[in-house]
């Protein structure tokens, strides 16, 4: 027997929004003048008077990306959105090329100054304290022939291919991204990070910084000069050359600070240092089950079945703080690597890319800021110590059903109505209040 629908299909000329929860953020960004900032940050011009302005164009790229926008013709998913239109205040939205126009505008010296200013702005209106800064790069395979700056370097998920090599800052206590500098995929790792620490420190204008970390790919005397001359605090993973095992086999006096995993110090000079530094170690026997086993075996003493079962690290530090605390504070850097997983994963940072290289750094700059609102929002408006992720978020709160009042029920006050369960209509005006009020991190 043939089974009947039970229900039919129509159409309604009602504008419905799927992404009603949005109005939060945009609560939120009138709190921080956002529109008025984009204003002050001489963003590059339309060559034509009936061109969009680029305020408009920046604003729906991050919205569409709110929305789950990777690339940019995803960034139509705010054309056809009437209400949101309505909400952000566009008379009408344009289309994803018009969007790739404008990156297409930048030059370098548009693209640093505008991403400058972004990150000034931001860090002057969050009132920060000290924060520790976490220095690291990635690796963005390329496809396309024609990329500028694609170029064969360290890419071990695909090996061969192009790539870029961007370098990012972290703000590791807010989750805020701190600076981004877009690579050749052949650059190594410290390739121009003095230029991107003065950068990244001016970005922050007055916030300090009380705490550099990094990886071995920064372990040089050049970049921790520059952190000695600037009273910056530090730890870098060292590189672990055949003079440096040497000197651990030969100094270090091992303690145990859990079964299979034992820490030591000494002083080292590395060479053509002109001063010994302390270098704290670690190493972590490969039988050991919790934590996992990072770190590298000696190669130095391959044939040696006792220092061979162990895994070591090394980093190098100016503070005077005890080893197993050193060592606890350098293991929070590894929550970078999650930063940059998310930034790929919800921020398009590998799939944001256009033929030419100030283009495609604009357009991830704009990604980076997208990122950074949306943390602000998760700390003074969700205001939860869970760091949920934006597919959580759009879960949580942003797709939320909408539509606007008619006008004939209160013309003159705007309603945007959205479907709230009625359980939860207590907590999202909570979240409203926290939206409207003066941002302030340290206080959220």
């Amino acid at each position: 027997m043939a089974i009947q629908d039970t229900f039919d299909v129509k159409f309604t000329t009602r504008e419905v929004s799927a992404w009603g929860g949005l109005a939060l953020l945009k609560r939120m960004l009138d709190g921080l003048g956002f529109k008025a900032a984009m204003q002050s940050w001489d963003l590059p011009q339309p060559g034509s008077n009936r061109g969009y302005a680029p305020e408009q164009l920046i604003e729906q790229m991050i919205v569409s990306i709110w929305c789950g926008a990777a690339r940019f013709v995803h960034a139509d998913i705010t054309r056809l959105d009437c209400t949101l239109i309505r909400l952000f205040g566009w008379s009408k939205a344009a289309g994803h090329k018009a969007i790739v126009r404008l990156f297409q505008r930048f030059d370098q010296a548009s693209a640093t100054r505008v991403q400058m200013s972004s990150y000034q702005w931001l860090f002057s209106k969050l009132g920060l304290g000290p924060v520790t800064l976490d220095v690291d790069s990635s690796v963005l395979t390329r496809w396309g022939s024609q990329i500028e700056g694609g170029a064969k370097g360290y890419n071990p998920k695909n090996r061969g291919r192009a790539s870029h090599h961007p370098l990012l800052a972290f703000c590791a206590d807010w989750r805020l991204v701190a600076n981004f500098w877009l690579r050749p995929g052949n650059t190594s790792s410290s390739n121009n990070v003095l230029a991107f620490l003065e950068a990244t420190l001016a970005n922050l204008g007055a916030t300090t910084v009380g705490l550099f970390r990094a990886d071995s790919g920064f372990y040089d005397k050049a970049i921790v000069a520059f952190l000695k001359g600037c009273k910056i605090n530090h730890i870098i993973s060292a590189r672990l050359t055949q003079a440096l095992q040497q000197a651990m086999v030969d100094v270090c006096q091992w303690q145990d600070v859990a079964p299979g995993l034992q820490i030591s110090e000494l002083r080292y000079q590395p060479h053509g240092w002109e001063a010994p530094q302390r270098l704290v170690v670690i190493r972590q026997h490969m039988q050991r089950k919790a934590g996992g086993v990072p770190g590298k075996t000696l190669s130095l003493f391959a044939d040696d079945p006792d220092l061979q079962g162990w895994r070591y690290g090394a980093m190098l530090t100016d503070m005077s703080l005890p080893a197993i605390e050193v060592w606890n504070l350098y293991r929070g850097r590894a929550d970078c690597e999650n930063r940059i997983k998310e930034l790929k994963a919800d921020f398009g940072l590998d799939s944001f890319v256009l033929r030419d290289f100030w283009a495609t750094e604009a357009a991830l700059g704009v990604s980076m800021l997208a990122y950074n609102l949306m943390s602000v929002f998760r700390h003074t408006v969700m205001r939860q110590r869970v760091h949920h992720t934006l597919a959580t978020l759009h879960h949580k709160v942003l797709a939320v059903g909408a539509f606007w009042e008619n006008p004939k029920v209160k013309p003159d006050i705007p309603t945007l109505r959205l479907a709230v369960a009625r359980q939860r209509r207590h907590w999202f005006e909570g979240l409203w209040a926290h939206a409207g009020e003066p941002v302030s991190l340290k206080s959220a």
